[in-house]
């Protein structure tokens, strides 16, 4: 089980600014302290004075209902089998909704909450912030993960109802937000255009990882099994990934190219897993791939740092060209050169820490693999240049700032409200009573 990231520090002024504040995040895709960015994000609140609870669904090694860790309190709830029909979504979203609306409440009457700080997918999350915001006056803050109607169109390659649906549930979640928090500048730049939002109430806090915890270590050559070079990759294993790109990649290296002396490296897990490893059978290249499934973060630091190229295998489509992919930054932070495809917020993270390999083309990818597995000086370099990137702009110590800078923007409203009302009832009563002159 990964043990959960260390708690960032924040200055003085941060721990005085949130003294008193309450907040409460809620999650729907991933547990916490699992998902790295929304442990981040409660811990670096919590660091800065405000009471944080969360909730969120349980995953493999986060089973306990409550849980209290680093000053956080976690309420998780169990969610149905994975399911990729639409009547599987619709169970998924309403048992979610459910349970998010029932913790919300008990969190409200146990220890209370200011703000409700929503992570999408899915843009439904608004409905349990709708209900605190008009019955008890709670402010909602967005935190945009993902572009759902994206989402939609490249995973179908349609629009039709259900992107125009997406697309009134993303309007209703912006409308319903008094402060916005994206990823990127891309998606920075749909909630203002297309949601409507106020540059202002609009804040880019970008995921990249702490590099205390994300730092490379000494090599380990059984990781390599006997080959002389190792490529690696790190994420989830669904449909919209590109994995299978990285599989038939290695096919090309192998085949086409005629390498016996490199080998793959796939770390983490998802819903394609089980096909892809039957996808490298079928290539004939089985020996070559090694499926690690979910690890431990040490052993995922180790394995990573033994890697000579790391891979971002995400294809081109609406939604990935103007996503950031955390696996990049957590490249970079352990100084590896990348392989990508070309999209514009993936070069906007790596730069030239990365080669840019022709849009969804596996055998573009595998050459680009090939020449940067037999150019040690350059991969050296790029390396160097990814972890300089970290440290000056993208790890989370910058983003630290811009998090507490939007909750003083989200807190504003509801110390300002309470100041109108303490003056309110400072005001002396007017007797009824005539005077006596």
């Amino acid at each position: 089980m990964p043990m959960p990231p260390e708690v960032p520090a924040v200055d003085a002024v941060g721990q005085a600014g949130g003294a008193g504040r309450k907040v409460l995040i809620i999650v729907e895709n991933l547990p916490v302290p699992f998902d790295r960015r929304v442990w981040l994000e409660a811990t670096t609140l919590r660091r800065a004075g405000y009471q944080v609870s969360v909730i969120c669904p349980t995953g493999k090694g986060y089973e306990a209902a409550y849980e209290e860790l680093d000053g956080v309190r976690i309420w998780r709830h169990p969610l149905p089998p994975e399911h990729g029909s639409a009547l599987g979504y619709l169970r998924e979203y309403a048992c979610a909704l459910w349970h998010e609306w029932r913790l919300a409440g008990r969190v409200r009457r146990s220890v209370g909450f200011d703000v409700i700080h929503a992570c999408n997918p899915p843009d439904l999350i608004f409905l349990v912030a709708l209900w605190f915001k008009v019955l008890f006056g709670k402010r909602f803050v967005f935190d945009q993960h993902d572009l759902n109607p994206e989402l939609y169109e490249s995973k179908f390659g349609k629009r039709g109802f259900f992107h125009r649906l997406l697309t009134i549930f993303e309007r209703l979640t912006f409308a319903t937000a008094d402060v916005v928090i994206s990823t990127n500048n891309s998606y920075r730049q749909v909630a203002i255009e297309r949601g409507a939002k106020k540059p202002e109430n609009v804040f880019v806090v970008r995921s990249g990882p702490r590099l205390k915890q994300f730092t490379k270590v000494p090599p380990r050559d059984e990781h390599r099994r006997g080959r002389r070079f190792l490529v690696g990759y790190l994420g989830v294993m669904s449909e919209f990934d590109g994995v299978d790109h990285l599989v038939r990649a290695a096919a090309h290296v192998v085949k086409d190219s005629g390498r016996d002396d490199i080998g793959f490296c796939f770390i983490g897990d998802g819903p394609t897993r089980l096909s892809l490893i039957e996808l490298a059978r079928e290539l004939g290249i089985a020996d070559r791939c090694e499926f690690t499934g979910r690890i431990p973060d040490a052993d995922l630091i180790e394995r990573l740092s033994t890697c000579d190229v790391c891979v971002n295998a995400d294809p081109y489509n609406p939604l990935n060209d103007r996503s950031t992919m955390n696996k990049i930054l957590e490249y970079m932070a352990l100084e590896r050169p990348i392989v990508q495809y070309d999209l514009v917020e993936g070069r906007y993270s790596a730069g030239p820490a990365s080669v840019y390999a022709e849009r969804n083309d596996p055998r573009s990818m595998a050459r680009e693999i090939v020449r940067l597995i037999d150019d040690p000086r350059r991969r050296e370099r790029m390396g160097k240049v990814g972890r300089w990137r970290m440290e000056s702009r993208l790890e989370w110590e910058h983003q630290v700032p811009k998090l507490l800078k939007a909750y003083e923007r989200a807190f504003a409203g509801i110390e300002r409200k309470r100041a109108d009302s303490d003056a309110t009832q400072s005001l002396p009563i007017r007797s009824s009573e005539p005077t006596a002159s």
